[in-house]
């Protein structure tokens, strides 16, 4: 070996490290993923007609919050069926993973929006949090997806 060459089998650890987080970090975003798939399909399937802690101004029903934040009624069914259909996509992004990142930046879009109602109409930090940590999620998908 010459002076200064790296010994192949150093190589083929490095390689071999590098290969194991790559799958790790594949393995991560899948299961985020999925995480918030399932999160936005309870949340607009399951929880729509139902109170949570979380609803924006003293709203009980997802329709309700909407018509808090002030927007009109169409609005309501249009961020529902991309919020949907970006769930679908995560879920999706499982067997299809070119679908991971547009899917991730949509939802970083809407959850920004979603962020922004809250301050609007002077909600607590708390009702923020869900909208924030999807926000987080997707914009770390953004990221990690596009390096």
């Amino acid at each position: 070996m010459e002076r200064g060459q790296v010994p192949l089998s150093y190589r083929c650890a490095r390689t071999a490290t590098k290969l194991l987080i790559v799958k790790k970090m594949e393995q991560t975003t899948t299961a985020i993923a999925v995480l918030i798939g399932i999160t936005l399909l309870n949340v607009w399937l399951l929880r729509i007609n139902r109170p949570t802690n979380y609803r924006g101004g003293e709203a009980k029903t997802m329709r309700e919050e909407f018509r808090a934040y002030g927007l009109p009624a169409p609005v309501f069914y249009i961020v529902g069926v991309l919020k949907v259909g970006v769930a679908l996509l995560f879920i999706g992004s499982i067997w299809l993973p070119q679908f991971l990142q547009p899917a991730a930046f949509v939802l970083s879009v809407l959850m920004l929006g979603a962020v922004g109602m809250h301050f609007r109409v002077s909600d607590p930090l708390q009702k923020s949090v869900p909208a924030l940590f999807l926000l987080c999620l997707s914009l770390f998908l953004v990221i990690v997806e596009s390096v």
